[in-house]
Formats: C-alpha cells, structure tokens, sequence
C-alpha cells in the first residue's frame, strides 16, 4: 500500500479525504466512496497504486479525443474503483467492483514498466481512462511524471470531480482532458450519477484556467437529459465559457447496468444533438457510437469542408498541413495536427 496524498485527519480517528470534491470523511478501518481509499490507524492509503485493472493500447480518438494528436496510439490505463456510481456506467465491472466486493489484488505493475510499454509499443500519450482516474491519483501522477521525462504525453478521461490542488499539482505533466458533462441539469446528476453538477462545472472551469487542451462529452440519454433546452444551455456554456474552439462529443446511449429500461439514442436525435451544437456557435461538434455518420468528420470552421475524414476510430483522410486547412488555410485547433 501507499499513503494517499490529499488528506486531513478529524476528530475521532477519522479522517477527510480532499482528493476529490465528494470530500469523504472516513471512519478507522473504513474506505471512501470510491471504495479504495482507507483510513488504517488514522492514516489515508490508497489500495490501487501499481495495481492496473486493465491496460490497452487504443487509438487516440477512442476516448474520445479528435484534436489531440489524431491518428496515433495511447496507452490506456486504469484500476478499480470510482467516485461516481452512474445509473448506466458502461464500465461497471471494474469501476463498482470494489462496492461489490470483488478483489482489489492484480499483478502489480511499476509506472516504469507502464512506460517503457507506451514507448514499445510507440504510443504517443498514455490515457487514464475506462475507470476514473482521479481514484488512482498517485499511480497516475508518478507514470505522468515520468512518461513526461521520455517525451510522452498524457490525458485523463474523467468525470471532472478532482479537487483543484491535485489537478494543479498534476497539471505540469498534464496535457489534455476528455470530461463527461453528462448533462446540465442538477436533478439529474444527482439521481443518476449521486454528483452535484455545480462542482464538475467548477472543475471544467479550472482545467480551463490551467490551459489544459480540454474536449467534452455528453451520452445522449432519451428521456434524461436529450431535450432542446438541455443540449443548447450546455453548447452556450462551452461557447461563453471555454470558447467556441472546444470541441463536444454527442454520443449514443446504449441500455446497460442500471438503465436497462431506456431505449438506444435514436441517430436522428443524435444529429440533431450536433446541429444545436453548431447553431450555438460551436466550433466541432461530433456524433460518437455510430460509425459511419458524417458527425465524425472535422470539418473546417472556416470553409466548411472536411479536414480530416473519419470512419469509427479510423482516419481515412486528412487535409491538414501544419496545423491548417489546405483548403483555406484557417487554423485548426488543437495539439498535435
């Protein structure tokens, strides 16, 4: 085990964990609400450093990140364990594993060796993803730290619920950022995913101040959080408060986990998602889960023609050179173009 960072000790032997923005206070022998972090005789441990659940090695446009080095290999990473419990979570079985009782043990494995695969296997960047990678905070930060020392860079795919003095402590190693902003209205957020929507708007706003290369994304969930008011107060939102330059993923919702009794997103309504997107001023708004749809192309703002050609996570064209259109020659954002 290792001690977690991010921590103060209370009355009573228990202790509150300052990680994330739930703020856990933890009673001795007790674990937070992400189910690996645990008070042992007054001091926070984390149960998941070197401890990888999964590792894969995914094209960068899986996360989904477009604009950040498109075309290449990341290293996807992630343990157990997550401090959200989202109604249809398309990871359960590893991110509630540890509220179900399941093991915590796995091969252990080094943020050295976690490199030196990136770098075998010529990725890129290594992603923190599938699970939630704020949970396992130290073992990101340390395969960060080091990942930067030999030249690769990194990203989380995360649910924006960090507390602002890890993300900035993590932030010189740090280079881009996929968050969910899975809807905009604080009912929702608390029925569906027990969060406060306030807090990952909070979050976003600071990932923005710290000049992280920021994308969003929002499953389209029929009857939650699809109607016209919802997806237009969220493209303002990006729009007035990130910049129109910021792109956001509408992606189809499939039923699984505790949300079985929701029909599939209607593609129909997912393209509607992406029109709204643009009528609000947006920049790149795309269509994710159904390979084949021209909302996963990038198009140029500028001259509105079609700079890099997607089919599913395969790039099939691309009409950028040195960061711009060669059509128009506007510039396209983004890192790594």
């Amino acid at each position: 085990m290792k001690e977690a960072s991010f921590y103060e000790k209370c009355e009573d032997g228990k202790i509150r964990c300052l990680l994330c923005k739930q703020h856990c206070i933890i009673a001795a022998e007790k674990r937070g609400l992400c189910g690996v972090r645990e008070n042992r005789d007054g001091i926070l441990y984390t149960l998941v450093y070197e401890l990888p659940c999964t590792t894969h090695i995914d094209p960068i446009e899986k996360k989904p990140l477009f604009h950040f080095f498109p075309g290449s290999r990341t290293f996807s990473i992630a343990t157990v364990g997550c401090n959200f419990h989202c109604l249809h979570c398309q990871n359960h079985e590893i991110s509630q594993a540890p509220l179900q009782q399941c093991s915590l043990t796995s091969d252990r494995v080094t943020a050295s060796e976690i490199v030196s695969y990136a770098l075998h296997a010529e990725c890129k960047s290594i992603s923190y993803t599938y699970t939630e990678p704020t949970i396992f905070y130290e073992y990101a930060f340390d395969i960060a730290k080091l990942a930067r020392e030999k030249g690769l860079y990194n990203n989380f795919v995360t649910n924006g619920y960090i507390e602002d003095e890890p993300l900035r402590a993590i932030r010189p190693y740090l280079d881009a950022v996929n968050i969910d902003l899975k809807g905009f209205d604080e009912s929702f957020y608390k029925k569906v995913c027990k969060a406060e929507l306030p807090k990952v708007i909070d979050t976003i706003r600071t990932y923005r101040a710290l000049d992280i290369w920021i994308e969003l994304t929002t499953l389209i969930i029929p009857g939650y959080n699809d109607d016209e008011e919802t997806l237009r107060a969220i493209a303002r939102f990006i729009v007035e408060e990130l910049g129109p330059q910021v792109p956001w993923h509408v992606s189809a919702f499939y039923p699984t986990y505790k949300l079985t009794d929701v029909q599939r997103t209607n593609p129909k309504a997912l393209a509607r998602a992406r029109e709204i997107g643009l009528e609000e001023g947006l920049r790149y708004v795309y269509e994710g889960n159904i390979p084949g749809s021209d909302g996963e192309h990038t198009y140029c703002y500028s001259c509105k023609k079609i700079v890099i050609k997607r089919h599913g996570y395969t790039i099939t064209e691309y009409n950028i050179q040195n960061s711009s259109c060669v059509y128009c020659g506007a510039v396209i954002d983004g890192i790594g173009l």
